[in-house]
């Protein structure tokens, strides 16, 4: 693409309304699918959590999973994959780049002989702590023209329709 051809933000925000409306195309019909807006809600969400986990290294694939392992000591990969919808060669990478940062260890499972048991060391525990302020913070920050009772209503709505 051409550079001329190329706008930044700032250069959109800064013509007038009225050339900015000339531009602006109907959206009405993809407006009206459930997939289309909930992507576009996931790139605000996702561009802050890009932004404010880049300080922890992690991506969200990362955080879900440490997340879970925080909540629910001694879960398997199995159960993992099962919960987060990851395919298990992902998540053998991901879970050995986790435990090469020192952020799990593996356990032989309490009922499974087969089973390893994952769990957060010291280390782990401390970065999901504060990663998980970080995002409350910024899902309150995207979410901020939704009230309390509106917000809750989203996350139940889009429940239905992956639970």
């Amino acid at each position: 693409m051409p550079a001329s051809s190329k706008t930044t933000r700032a250069s959109r925000d800064a013509r007038p309304p009225a050339a900015a409306r000339k531009e602006r195309l109907d959206t009405r019909a993809l407006e009206a699918l459930v997939g289309y807006n909930t992507r576009r809600a996931w790139l605000v969400i996702g561009a802050l959590f890009s932004e404010r986990m880049a300080a922890y290294g992690l991506k969200q694939v990362d955080f879900s999973v440490l997340a879970l392992i925080a909540h629910n000591p001694g879960a398997t990969s199995r159960q993992l994959c099962s919960t987060l919808d990851i395919l298990p060669p992902n998540l053998v990478n991901l879970i050995a780049a986790m435990d090469s940062r020192g952020w799990i260890e593996r356990r032989p499972h309490p009922s499974d002989g087969r089973a390893i048991g994952l769990h957060l060391t010291a280390a782990g525990e401390k970065l999901v702590a504060e990663a998980e302020q970080v995002v409350v913070q910024l899902e309150h920050d995207a979410s901020a023209r939704l009230s309390a009772r509106e917000r809750e209503t989203l996350m139940q709505l889009l429940q239905k329709i992956y639970l």
